[in-house]
């Protein structure tokens, strides 16, 4: 009988969970990790272009040619190493069941640690280089009658710094994605749509101004996690309310994943290991730090 490919069965399957769970699906997708540069084990560089403009013609006299384009490298280093390991006893259950139970081993690891983690973790550095590029978050107590003033204003910062509008995708928690949809102006928008349909009125919010809307469980949309065991959120975690962003502002270099099942020998004990281990990070591309923009809870106020 030939020897069961866990490692390749458990990347099958995996792309499809993320499809289906990773809420930041096209932010760890986006075009730029194929443009980065491995300068180390570790660290990887983006790169930058930056030419020069046009000149007025001198008919009198031959142009002075001189290079007026360069390419410049932004060095990033990745941080988030993580590693996952558990024994199966094959005595536990019958060993022609093995691969079921590995696979519903693997299925709730991804389904409640891995997947969670990454949204986690996607949100949170987004807001930590939003941060330290000197951009501060909206703060605007969010409700029926300014959300979409709020959106509005994104909108128009971003349409100034002449971030393409086409790709653009709102990240709401559903506590937002509630509030858009009893926005007086969505409201209207509603009756005019169920006039037309027989008074079938279909409330569902997919796009709003041409920017696909997606709903993020507020657990994965916090500015700080802990990162001991899991991802819980810190102490001093406020709660990202919605983020608008561009995917051609974020890079998520994906540097290694290694998943294996090692049979029972003296070495484990006489069970199964399973491990697995994946090294990833999230940036945002300095020079295009526009492209995102945040609503985030306001600081308490003491006294």
């Amino acid at each position: 009988m030939a020897t069961v490919n866990y490692a390749e069965l458990y990347a099958q399957a995996l792309q499809q969970r993320f499809s289906q769970g990773l809420s930041f699906f096209e932010l760890y997708n986006t075009r730029n990790n194929n443009s980065i540069r491995w300068t180390s084990a570790k660290t990887i560089q983006i790169p930058r272009i930056t030419v020069g403009g046009f000149k007025d013609v001198d008919r009198d006299a031959m142009t002075q040619f001189t290079r007026r384009a360069d390419n410049q490298w932004e060095a990033k280093t990745l941080q988030h190493d993580r590693e996952f390991s558990t024994l199966v006893d094959p005595q536990d259950v019958d060993e022609t069941n093995m691969a079921l139970t590995i696979a519903n081993i693997t299925r709730v690891f991804n389904d409640e640690q891995k997947i969670p983690e990454m949204d986690k973790y996607m949100a949170s550095k987004l807001y930590a280089e939003y941060t330290a590029a000197g951009k501060t978050p909206d703060t605007t107590a969010l409700d029926s009658t300014n959300i979409l003033s709020v959106f509005d204003q994104f909108m128009a910062e971003m349409d100034d710094a002449e971030v393409p509008q086409e790709g653009r995708i709102l990240y709401v928690t559903p506590a937002v994605h509630v509030l858009l949809k009893q926005a007086q102006e969505m409201q209207r928008m509603h009756i005019i749509s169920g006039s037309a349909s027989n008074g079938t009125v279909n409330r569902n919010i997919y796009s709003l101004d041409d920017v696909m809307i997606k709903r993020v469980p507020s657990s994965r949309m916090k500015t700080l996690y802990d990162f001991t065991d899991g991802a819980v959120p810190d102490a001093a975690a406020k709660q990202i309310n919605m983020i608008l962003v561009h995917p051609d502002a974020v890079i998520a270099p994906q540097k290694y994943e290694f998943v294996s099942l090692d049979e029972p020998s003296a070495r484990t004990g006489g069970k199964y290991l399973y491990y697995e281990r994946k090294y990833w990070d999230v940036f945002l591309i300095a020079a295009k730090a526009d492209g995102v923009q945040m609503n985030v809870e306001a600081d308490e106020v003491e006294g």
